[in-house]
């Protein structure tokens, strides 16, 4: 039997503006095993970064269960919540969130010691190798294309060795080319080494090719 990595139960996060409660994601019930690729669909505010940082122990929960990996997180203290993110979760967010001043391989580097991670700078070259950047390592993001920033970010999330990836909107500010790229990318990790992901993303292209889709509107989960 596979390992389950997600298992949400009547999962809601309420958000209080003014007066009014919304809840971004209501009641929602998932479950996510060892292996997996998923995407998260659903038109804008419908919920999917919400969800996807719950389950990144990002954002806290209103009401519900939630195991992230075995553990209970519903109620864990933040303090707590840093030792499952670092090492276990690896994030991937729209905007690239480099350090400009480092480069390709300086900024997985630095992943790969606040992770905890003892491995000698010429052997975490082997992440950037992985999405095929290793020409580029040692090139400053303003240096690189945005399809190559986005590389060097799954780069630096695999550095971490994480249990399983978070992506939200990943192809969100690229082009075709690049979008096709990215995906290439995440299906080489899943089917070759079995790496679980989970994508946040309204582009058709890349849920189409995962294994799972998930369809949120107004924070609910609903048939495809």
């Amino acid at each position: 039997m596979s390992e389950l990595i997600v298992k949400a139960e009547k999962l809601t996060k309420v958000y209080k503006l003014f007066a009014e409660e919304i809840a971004a994601v209501n009641n929602v019930d998932l479950e996510i095993t060892a292996g997996d690729f998923i995407s998260i669909m659903g038109p804008s505010g419908s919920g999917k970064t919400t969800l996807l940082d719950m389950i990144g122990c990002l954002d806290s929960i209103t009401s519900g269960r939630l195991e992230i990996l075995g553990k209970d997180v519903s109620a864990m203290a933040e303090s707590k919540l840093v030792n499952v993110r670092r090492g276990k979760i690896g994030f991937i967010f729209q905007d690239f969130s480099l350090i400009p001043t480092l480069t390709a391989l300086e900024n997985v580097q630095l992943a790969s010691y606040f992770a905890g991670n003892s491995q000698k700078t010429q052997k975490l070259t082997v992440f950037l190798e992985k999405v095929g950047l290793t020409h580029r390592a040692n090139h400053l993001p303003k240096q690189l294309s945005g399809g190559e920033k986005q590389r060097v970010a799954i780069a630096r999330a695999l550095a971490t060795q994480p249990k399983f990836l978070l992506a939200d909107e990943p192809t969100g500010h690229l082009d075709t080319e690049n979008s096709l790229e990215i995906l290439n990318v995440f299906k080489q990790l899943n089917q070759e080494e079995g790496l679980t992901i989970i994508v946040a993303t309204h582009d058709q292209r890349l849920g189409s090719q995962t294994k799972r889709i998930v369809y949120l509107q107004d924070g609910k989960i609903t048939p495809s």
